[in-house]
């Protein structure tokens, strides 16, 4: 009981000295002007900041120059300035070419170099930019070592819309586009829509991807879905894969890719069309004219229309340089008046839909420069505007269901996207 007694007793003893310091040290305290709470009573503790990072280097401590490769200006000039020795610059020049090539800087491409921040300015890296998302980097340490990469990629969606007026070109950059995709939505129609053709009125709807790097533009990604109007019929186009890379479908699930494609160079303008009496130009004779003259710049590229067996390629006559095509057993195309054949061109060469065979001139019986395009089947010449070839494979019954849902979804898409109509006059 007694020891019970003193355990209680000294635990009020303790308490007691307890409070007597505390109020001791507050009247303390207090006699000084020292406040009860200090600033560093009530700071939180703050972890340092995260090291500077730029493509896997720390450059707390570095310095980070931009240039710009200049008119002959190589990379030995540039890494000489960043005390880069005259061996390694000869180390680099034996690099694989497909990792790293000194023949392929181009004039006008941005360049970064990380290097100390010494007097020396010795580079640690130097990093070149081809394009906006992919870059090459050399880095320089106790060895020499390449590395290629890929900027980080953020994928914009955007929409373009217009009524043409006077050309698919004028409409597209009036409506912020680019050439590129000009370029982009004439291919993904050229096996339905001749685009020599087109005419006041027709128009556009097209939604594609566009490229971001570190909120820069990048560049122009895919169409991923498109609705063109041309002589009042209208034509979708939606993106889908069905395992063999991406290609174009329509509504009800054709290919837009075709045997052939619609016409065999691009953004020219007809000057004369298929026809049983035609006034020759040259010789002032009325006869027959079986073919369809696409009146271009000489050099313009002249693309098969499909996949075939060059079975001409010569001189011939009023039609000079001469490049024929057959396809299969049905249909073969011929391509006139050529300045020049395109590379390795001749007779038994396999060539394939869109590749070049030759160039727009003006030889044999010709005014000015021009391409006459002639289509036969069996052995019977054709008006080649009138062609209505077969379509590649349509969506599989594998892929129906997948496919209509991004279809419906794109349709729907493009569907709510407003044209404005030119007013018709009173």
């Amino acid at each position: 009981m007694k020891k019970k007694i003193f355990i209680v007793v000294g635990i009020v003893a303790a308490l007691v000295l307890t409070y007597v310091i505390i109020a001791s040290v507050s009247q303390w305290k207090a006699k000084h002007n020292i406040p009860e709470t200090t600033e560093l009573d009530s700071m939180e503790f703050q972890p340092p900041p995260p090291p500077k990072v730029l493509y896997g280097i720390v450059i707390d401590s570095m310095v980070v120059e931009e240039g710009v490769i200049k008119a002959n200006e190589n990379l030995s000039e540039i890494l000489s300035r960043f005390n880069i020795s005259p061996q390694t610059i000869a180390e680099i020049s034996l690099l694989p070419k497909d990792s790293f090539n000194v023949r392929r800087l181009q004039t006008k491409k941005p360049y970064t170099i990380i290097h100390e921040s010494d007097s020396q300015k010795t580079a640690r890296a130097f990093i070149y930019h081809p394009n906006p998302i992919e870059f090459v980097m050399l880095q320089f340490g106790d060895s020499l070592s390449v590395h290629n990469g890929r900027n980080k990629v953020d994928t914009i969606l955007e929409v373009s819309s217009g009524v043409i007026e006077t050309s698919l070109y004028n409409t597209i950059l009036q409506d912020g586009g680019t050439p590129l995709l000009v370029n982009e939505l004439a291919d993904v129609y050229a096996w339905v829509i001749d685009f020599f053709g087109l005419q006041k009125g027709d128009a556009f709807k097209v939604i594609y991807e566009r490229y971001e790097v570190n909120g820069q533009d990048a560049g122009m990604g895919r169409i991923i879905g498109s609705w063109f109007r041309h002589q009042g019929k209208p034509f979708y186009a939606v993106q889908y894969d069905q395992g063999e890379g991406k290609e174009y479908f329509d509504e009800v699930g054709n290919s837009l890719r075709k045997a052939f494609l619609k016409a065999p160079l691009k953004f020219s303008r007809i000057s004369s069309r298929f026809s049983h009496a035609r006034l020759h130009p040259v010789l002032k004779i009325t006869r027959p004219h079986t073919g369809v003259d696409y009146a271009a710049p000489t050099g313009t590229p002249v693309m098969s229309v499909g996949d075939g067996t060059v079975v001409f390629a010569a001189y011939s006559g009023g039609g000079g340089n001469t490049v024929k095509v057959k396809h299969n057993g049905t249909y073969t195309t011929g391509y006139l008046h050529l300045s020049k054949y395109g590379n390795g061109i001749k007779n038994g060469v396999r060539v394939s839909q869109g590749q070049i065979i030759g160039y727009v001139g003006k030889s044999g019986l010709a005014t000015g420069p021009h391409l006459d395009f002639r289509f036969w089947k069996n052995g019977q010449a054709v008006d080649p505007l009138k062609i209505d070839p077969p379509s590649a494979n349509p969506i599989s019954k594998a892929h129906e269901a997948p496919y209509a849902l991004i279809k419906n979804e794109m349709i729907s898409r493009l569907d709510e996207i407003k044209l404005t109509e030119p007013e018709s006059p009173m």
